[in-house]
């Protein structure tokens, strides 16, 4: 009976280091079993947006340990990706994501067939001709920005009723990059969240013409405050707006509603709140298509469209961030929890209402809002592109 026994735990033990070799084998340091993931970022943890992405480069890490390797090369033009490229894949990396919007980085996927691509979209994402193994992916940001749009209308909402604000006033600031769909469509999801609560509201557009300018977005918010918003709100990438809120707030009433990640610690007597997008979703369930030999497509939750994906609350890729407790109204985040919920169910299309827009660069090309546009119907990236007749002034 020992006899047998003793051969059973040895049998145990044998199969035990095996399987264990194996691991270590498949998955263990310069092992073959091993995924090397190269990130490019445009910026670096200083700006808002890049800081937002590279937590989900920390969050890869955190999951898959000695499983991957992760390479990022920070602070990359968009025109200067080719050099990073290379080194990334003479590192051995089999998938490369970048936070940036340049064609060259689907150019140099064509070069490179056996590695996988994976580039936040532009507009010309899933274009007809794209490789096979290029990817754009994006979170459906109008759906926040909405929301950021009913805490703003609330806070305005309980300045109007209690006198502090007469309705005339109730003027609000919006700083964007460029004046491209992926700005229209934020800012107009933004006041079109306002006026759910706040329907004296009128809106202000300013844009700084460059993707990441602190100085830009500052000084484009300061003239706004100097010229009466009372609120800026922004689909830009710095602190900027922030910085420049809790600044003029001192001898002015002014209030700011973020992007991309919380700004209390930078503004914490105006900043009412923040939402972003969460790019776990997609580079975790990327990587691990990777690990096991399925198209990215297959392995994510989101919306497919081709080769390019996106996701809103529904899906886990959006993030409303922390509410300032000290100046916004009670019952603010009761109306917040409603609104994702709505959203997520279905019950509220964000691009409908008795209103009109038009092309601003093409006046005559005019869409009536009446039963509603959808959006990110064929694209993660935005396609609304009409300025809301009589309401939102563009000024530069």
């Amino acid at each position: 009976m020992k006899r047998i026994n003793i051969a059973a735990a040895l049998t145990a033990l044998v199969l035990f280091l095996a399987a264990t070799l194996l691991v270590r084998f498949l998955y263990g340091p310069g092992s073959a079993g091993m995924v090397s993931v190269g990130f490019i970022y445009d910026n670096d943890e200083s700006t808002p947006y890049t800081y937002n992405f590279i937590l989900a480069e920390r969050a890869l890490k955190a999951k898959y340990g000695d499983r991957i390797n992760v390479y990022a090369f920070r602070n990359v033009p968009e025109g200067e990706t080719k050099e990073p490229i290379k080194e990334l894949i003479d590192k051995g990396c089999r998938i490369i994501f970048t936070n940036g919007f340049s064609s060259q980085f689907r150019d140099m996927a064509a070069l490179y067939p056996d590695v996988e691509f994976c580039q936040v979209s532009c507009s010309d994402s899933n274009p007809a001709d794209f490789p096979e193994n290029y990817h754009t992916f994006n979170g459906e940001t109008y759906q926040y920005q909405y929301v950021n749009g009913i805490v703003a209308g609330v806070k305005l909402r309980s300045l109007i009723d209690s006198h502090v604000l007469k309705p005339e006033q109730a003027v609000i600031g919006f700083v964007g990059n460029y004046p491209n769909s992926e700005v229209i469509s934020a800012f107009t999801a933004f006041y079109l969240g306002v006026r759910s609560m706040a329907p004296e509201a009128v809106m202000r557009v300013r844009y700084t013409y460059a993707w990441n300018s602190y100085t830009r977005e500052k000084a484009e918010t300061r003239k706004m405050i100097s010229e009466g918003c009372i609120l800026i709100a922004q689909q830009s990438h710095t602190f900027g707006p922030a910085a420049a809120c809790e600044e003029m707030a001192k001898d002015r009433t002014v209030f700011h509603v973020g992007n991309h990640r919380s700004m209390l610690d930078v503004a914490p007597a105006t900043s009412l709140v923040s939402a972003r997008v969460n790019w776990e979703p997609y580079i975790l369930g990327a990587v691990e298509a990777v690990m096991k030999h399925v198209p990215i497509e297959k392995n994510v939750d989101g919306i497919r469209h081709g080769n390019d994906m996106s996701g809103g609350f529904s899906h886990g890729w959006l993030e409303m961030l922390e509410l300032n407790a000290h100046i916004v109204p009670y019952g603010t985040d009761v109306r917040v929890r409603q609104a994702v919920e709505d959203i997520e169910k279905g019950k509220i299309t964000v691009f409908k209402g008795k209103y009109t827009g038009a092309d601003p660069v093409h006046p005559s090309d005019t869409f009536d809002l009446t039963s509603g546009y959808t959006e990110n119907m064929n694209s993660s990236y935005p396609s609304f592109h009409y300025i809301l007749n009589n309401l939102i002034t563009v000024e530069n």
